[in-house]
């Protein structure tokens, strides 16, 4: 490890809830099948509630090698200090939504700021708004994007660290300051904070965004990467360095920058989503204005898929995931042969690779339900999501093609519907899941046909789970 990677002393992280650690307790595995076999001296720095607290090289490397791996996440014993927040400035592209802007630096009152006026047609009352707090206005007399909104505001910051926020957050200083907590670790380059919905109990589209926004990416931290479990952070509140950012968003995107510009910045640098840390956003919920932008959204893979190729796969293939996936979607009666014969073939082989565990069996049988709920998700996800078109085309000649998108469409929204709780009956939020799924799917051929590349559409084939790698412990 690099002197600049070192994590300072007293530094603390400890095992994610989707690591798990086998009962010899040197082995562990992540939710995406990667393994690290820890050698003694390391077991020894992980207390019993798997905590690691950086005090010695040894601890601080596996610290590291957790970090870095996705299987642990920083914690802190204490509540943020509430030290000035000068090493900040809010970077806050807008056009015609002083309001917004109003709120915002009511509620980070202290921070510098910089308001980038993207073309408003009233510019006189977001310019007055600025000057209230103090504000610096930039103005581009026409609209060029948020991409170059944002950059233009990031040309003026001279501050550290800096915050993108949209106009229709809401977030207080306070949440500046926990956020800033995560760059003690110097690999960190950017930090997004949980998003959820403004108004959580209104009409029936404001209880199911309350549960399902696409700007809400879940209750747990996590390292984000592509393919990881969350890929990706939005644009509409973020916190980074400003030596990582480089040049900024691609201003030729128009959809999925933000999402261009984190798997950018994870080459080099820790991207990591705190949702301890919770903002407030307006969410759209006029439906015609809702399925448009989640259409809007799937259009952004096909530009994703030209600059960063098999990062935007939909589907990820192992030679056993897609075994299941083929006999899920077959419907056969060789199909749960298929399905068992090719479970019961991984099982051995993990059983062969956790040979040096306490218990390779349980181990093995572990491994393979969160492989199998993965599958399965994705599965249901190739039939609703991404290939949605195609199996709509379907419906009309195949019985399979109807069986196989409602039991993916409702079993994958009770699913949802458990695991979110939302003040929404299970038909309506079933049926909007249905429909969010269905505009995204829609939105991604919608950008490949217009891209003239099928890029954003190819499967991604892997040959297996990740090798296990060794944590240093000398």
């Amino acid at each position: 490890m690099s002197e600049p990677d070192r994590l300072p002393p007293g530094f603390t992280v400890k095992l994610g809830t989707w690591t798990h650690r086998c009962t010899d307790g040197r082995t562990l595995y992540g939710d995406a099948g990667t393994l690290l076999r820890l050698r003694p001296a390391a077991v020894d720095r992980i207390d019993g509630d798997g905590v690691v607290r950086v005090g010695d090289a040894t601890s601080a490397t596996l610290a590291r090698v957790l970090l870095d791996r996705g299987m642990a996440e920083p914690m802190w014993d204490d509540a943020p200090g509430v030290a000035g927040l000068d090493d900040i400035t809010l970077v806050i592209p807008v056009r015609d939504r002083a309001d917004g802007v109003d709120r915002l630096l009511a509620q980070c009152g202290g921070v510098r700021a910089i308001v980038v006026d993207d073309g408003s047609r009233e510019p006189d009352e977001l310019r007055a708004v600025c000057d209230h707090y103090g504000a610096r206005v930039v103005r581009h007399e026409q609209s060029r994007g948020p991409s170059a909104a944002r950059n233009s505001g990031l040309a003026l910051v001279r501050t550290d660290l800096v915050a993108f926020v949209d106009s229709d957050i809401v977030l207080g200083a306070g949440d500046l300051v926990e956020l800033r907590r995560h760059f003690a670790d110097p690999r960190v380059g950017l930090v997004a904070p949980r998003i959820l919905g403004l108004v959580e109990d209104g009409g029936v589209l404001h209880r199911y965004e309350a549960a399902c926004s696409s700007l809400d990416l879940g209750d747990q931290p996590a390292l984000v990467r592509p393919h990881a479990r969350v890929s990706y952070v939005p644009s509409a509140m973020m916190l980074a360095r400003k030596a990582a950012l480089g040049n900024g968003f691609d201003e030729a995107m128009q959809v999925a920058e933000d999402v261009d510009l984190v798997w950018r910045l994870s080459r080099d640098w820790a991207i990591r989503y705190e949702p301890a840390v919770r903002v407030r956003h307006e969410h759209r919920t006029r439906l015609r204005e809702w399925f448009g932008r989640k259409l809007l959204y799937g259009t952004g893979a096909a530009p994703l898929a030209a600059r960063h190729g098999r990062a935007v796969a939909p589907v990820v293939l192992t030679p056993w995931t897609a075994a299941v996936t083929a006999g899920l979607l077959a419907q056969r009666r060789w199909s749960p042969v298929l399905i068992g014969g090719s479970t019961v073939a991984l099982w051995f082989s993990l059983r062969r690779r956790f040979g040096f565990a306490e218990d390779p069996s349980g181990s093995a049988t572990a491994l393979t339900k969160v492989a199998m709920r993965s599958t399965l998700e994705q599965a249901g996800a190739v039939v609703t999501r991404h290939y949605a078109p195609v199996t709509l085309a379907l419906l009309p000649f195949s019985a399979r093609a109807r069986r196989a998108y409602a039991v993916s469409a409702v079993v994958a929204g009770l699913v949802d519907y458990r695991r979110t709780r939302p003040t929404l009956d299970p038909v309506r939020f079933v049926g909007l899941r249905t429909l969010d799924d269905l505009a995204y799917g829609l939105g991604v051929w919608k950008g490949v046909i217009d891209a003239r590349s099928p890029g954003a559409l190819i499967p991604l084939v892997r040959s297996g789970l990740r090798s296990a790698s060794t944590a240093d412990g000398r």
